[in-house]
């Protein structure tokens, strides 16, 4: 295994041979990451993600991913087995009526036996808090659930790592969060895991974050070190996270607290000012 699963070297991308959607992207991301991108419309996130599963090749500048270059068409196979794609819309992932078949789908193609299909299955819908739904029928699934589906269908292939892209835009405030939780507990079990999103509270629990802006990188760093630049945010468009807000809010009216950018740890912090007779 390399010292870095994806390497971004460099690289540049152009849809109609004119205009970069991205440039000079020059990243590199360890095993067992959680890697945020963010970014608005038109950033590059998404072009991005697609390189990570060598669905798209760079024009110039290179990308390895498990030390394989993505440029030679032979190492497409291998690239696209290790590294899983969850895409926005779940509908376009599941290719089956009930549910353990849709989840097998990924591994039998690739000629898992039979009885380790079995417990494939079974361990991808466990992971993703699905287990006992094996014969429901993906048509009567929230969206939630169905991109759960999408996520164990892809995990039962066993990838090295797990890209999100847009994952959770079509999903309500509570299947958004259910998801980020099954990313935090991937993650924590040791699987590489890149989301792409424009939901800053989903950033705020990647171990690093990368914003896009035109197709190059504006900001790169903890979710701390990122999260807390208002005045950088709010140039690119993008939406400061709440509990950064409130904190700036509570600092102004003379609250001692940190500038946080988790609410439960402002709530915490809080908790022990008010225990502590401090705040007023």
């Amino acid at each position: 295994m390399p010292e870095y699963v994806i390497q971004f070297n460099d690289a540049a991308f152009t849809y109609d041979g004119k205009t970069n959607a991205f440039e000079g992207i020059t990243l590199n991301v360890r095993e067992g990451e959680f890697l945020c991108v963010l970014g608005g419309n038109g950033s590059g996130k998404s072009t991005f993600a697609k390189h990570v599963n060598a669905l798209l090749a760079p024009d110039a500048g290179s990308v390895h991913v498990l030390g394989y270059d993505t440029a030679d068409p032979a190492n497409a196979y291998i690239i696209r087995s290790n590294a899983g794609m969850v895409f926005q819309n779940p509908d376009d992932q599941i290719v089956a009526s009930v549910i353990e078949n849709d989840v097998a789908f990924g591994p039998e193609n690739l000629g898992v036996p039979t009885e380790e299909l079995r417990q494939r299955v079974t361990a991808a819908l466990k992971q993703v808090g699905l287990q006992g739904f094996e014969t429901r029928e993906t048509a009567n699934l929230s969206g939630g659930q169905k991109q759960r589906v999408a996520v164990a269908g892809v995990l039962a292939m066993e990838p090295k790592i797990l890209v999100f892209d847009e994952a959770s835009a079509m999903l309500d405030p509570r299947g958004r969060a259910g998801l980020m939780r099954v990313c935090r507990e991937l993650n924590d079990a040791g699987l590489t895991i890149i989301v792409i999103t424009h939901f800053m509270e989903e950033a705020a629990l990647a171990d690093r974050i990368v914003v896009l802006d035109g197709g190059h990188i504006a900001l790169e760093g903890t979710p701390e070190e990122v999260l807390t630049q208002f005045e950088v945010l709010e140039r690119l468009s993008l939406e400061v996270p709440f509990a950064v807000t409130m904190s700036r809010a509570l600092q102004e009216r003379g609250v001692p607290v940190h500038t946080h950018v988790d609410a439960a740890e402002l709530e915490e912090e809080l908790a022990g000012l008010l225990h502590g007779g401090e705040a007023r």
